[in-house]
């Protein structure tokens, strides 16, 4: 909304400072306020994430008036039918909670998948970007035989499932998809004893990716009634970085960490912009994830040669110690030549390139997670100068270092 103009007021001489107001200016005019309702169960870590960053608008912008009743996810309460309010923020995951926001005639924004209503902007996460960031961490282990386990109910978990195989199928792979048997409802049981059926069935040692993370610890559950020791014949990986889901799995679960906070704040900030009289493209609004959080259903390292896992082992402790492929050459026992064609035969990389890869992941983590400045990033990670430092992060990511840090919120 415009603020009006001020206008200085000049103070006679004869009138003494002491008895002049303490602002020349006058006070910018208030918003107003804005009365919301967001409906978004509080059920899950997806959607808690949502709110997260919703409050963090809200801190910023303290204009809103919030109503949030509790509710499971996708279910209508009926109670937005009588709201007279202004704006409306929704995980409208079915068509009786599209019918009770569009009673509400009010501007709306959507947080799910579901795409009940197509005329309204969408805020959700990449999921395309979610699925190559869990195929990459596993097969940066060296795995070569993949799996998706869905939840075919949800369009995310199509949208994840397509890109995985496509990545799979990109790097000579095939993707091994998990079908539930038809005809029955099975009970909890009886889930896991297919899930086990189906990953015995599979090529070993086998990578699999979760639609997310309460599919990841069914997996998990499965793989130890198949007695398929985790992660060295399966690596699992989930979504949503529930941490408590998580770190309660047999190992602690790997999972991709969506930016929930980014997308309730864009969510918060779309919607303010709609109800403040502006067009927004009833579009989708992606949001990158932020990236993986490994834990131990994943730390494996699927290589045969011993020679080739000790040169990564070393690689992966040392390589924010400024080595260079030669320093990694003194734990390895060949030449130079041999040792970088077997190195990317084995992997599909240099082994120079491992060691930039690992810097510029641990990057990402200071710039996401710290304040320090570039200088202090460059020295933790092993360049010798900020300047290198920034031109290899901006030809690996895109962006300068400070442009990935306002990205992140830091």
């Amino acid at each position: 909304m415009p603020r009006p103009s001020t206008k200085t007021r000049e103070v006679p001489r004869t009138v003494p400072a002491s008895a002049t107001t303490p602002s020349a200016s006058r006070p910018p005019a208030a918003l107003p306020r804005r009365r919301v309702a967001l409906i978004v169960e509080t059920s899950n870590e997806y959607a808690r994430g949502l709110l997260h960053g919703i409050r963090a608008y809200i801190r910023e912008h303290p204009h809103w008036d919030i109503d949030l009743d509790e509710r499971r996810r996708g279910e209508a309460t009926g109670w937005l039918r009588d709201f007279h309010g202004d704006g409306v923020i929704a995980r409208i995951e079915n068509p009786a909670i599209a019918a009770e926001v569009l009673a509400a005639k009010v501007p709306c924004v959507d947080v799910s998948a579901a795409r009940q209503v197509p005329g309204i902007p969408w805020v959700e996460t990449d999921d395309a970007e979610i699925a190559r960031l869990a195929f990459d961490h596993l097969a940066e282990r060296g795995i070569r035989s993949f799996a998706f386990c869905p939840a075919p109910e949800f369009n995310w978990s199509e949208w994840r499932q397509t890109r995985f195989e496509t990545l799979c199928a990109a790097a000579g792979a095939k993707c091994a998809v998990y079908a539930a048997p038809e005809g029955k409802a099975l009970s909890h049981d009886e889930q896991l004893e297919s899930l086990a059926a189906w990953l015995k069935g599979l090529p070993k040692p086998l990578g699999v990716m979760a639609a997310y993370d309460i599919t990841g610890r069914q997996l998990l559950a499965a793989a130890k009634l198949a007695e398929l020791p985790v992660p060295d014949e399966v690596a699992v990986i989930g979504v949503d970085n529930d941490e408590l889901l998580c770190d309660l799995s047999d190992p602690p679960l790997t999972s991709v960490a969506p930016d929930t906070d980014a997308t309730g704040y864009l969510a918060a900030q779309l919607l303010d912009r709609m109800m403040g009289g502006h067009r927004v493209a009833a579009a989708a609004h992606l949001v990158k994830p932020i990236g993986v959080i490994p834990r131990g259903s994943t730390d494996t390292l699927a290589v045969a040669d011993e020679r080739i896992a000790a040169a990564v082992r070393y690689i992966r402790a040392h390589a924010c110690d400024g080595i260079n492929v030669s320093d990694v050459l003194e734990h390895v026992d060949m030449s130079r030549r041999v040792f970088e064609t077997l190195y990317r035969k084995t992997l599909g990389r240099m082994p120079h390139e491992e060691i930039v890869r690992t810097r510029i992941a641990r990057v990402k983590d200071l710039l996401s997670q710290t304040d320090l400045p570039l200088h202090e990033v460059a020295r933790r990670t092993g360049f010798k100068h900020v300047e290198y430092m920034s031109v290899v992060f901006k030809k690996k990511t895109g962006l300068p270092p400070s442009h990935y840090r306002d990205k992140r919120g830091s």
